[in-house]
C-alpha cells in the first residue's frame, strides 16, 4: 500500500508551507486524485485520520476530488474517459491513445482561517 507514503509526504508538504507562512493552523486540505494515478482515494481517506493523529494536522478536515483519466485518440483524435471505455477509443476503437488527465495527485488548496 504506497498510499501511506503518499499522504505522509502530502502532510509534510502541507506542515512546511504552514511554518514557512506563519499558519499555525490548517482547516483544510483539498486533493486531487487522477483516476489513472493508482491512487486509492478510500485509503488515502482512512489512512489520513491514523497519519496525522499526533500532528497539527489531525482535527484538519481532508477533500478528495477526483480528476477524471482523459486521453485523445491517436488515430481518430476523439478525446475520451479511459476508465468509462476501458481504455479503448469509443469512436473508433483503437487502444491507441495519448493520456490528458487523471495520472496525478496534486495537493490543490490549503485552507486556513481567515483571522491567521
Amino acid at each position: 500500500m504506497h498510499e501511506i507514503g503518499i499522504v505522509r509526504s502530502m502532510c509534510k508538504t502541507v506542515l512546511e508551507y504552514a511554518k514557512e507562512n506563519n499558519v499555525r493552523h490548517v482547516d483544510e486540505i483539498v486533493c486531487e486524485i487522477g483516476e489513472l494515478s493508482l491512487v486509492v482515494p478510500e485509503y488515502v481517506e482512512k489512512l489520513y485520520p491514523v497519519v496525522t493523529d499526533d500532528t497539527p494536522l489531525k482535527d484538519t478536515k481532508l477533500i478528495i476530488e477526483i480528476v477524471p483519466g482523459m486521453a485523445e485518440c491517436d488515430e481518430c483524435d476523439e478525446i475520451f474517459n479511459v476508465v468509462e471505455h476501458e481504455g479503448y477509443c469509443p469512436n473508433c476503437g483503437s487502444f491507441e491513445k495519448t493520456v490528458l488527465t487523471g495520472l496525478d495527485f496534486n495537493i490543490k488548496e490549503i485552507h486556513v482561517l481567515e483571522t491567521e
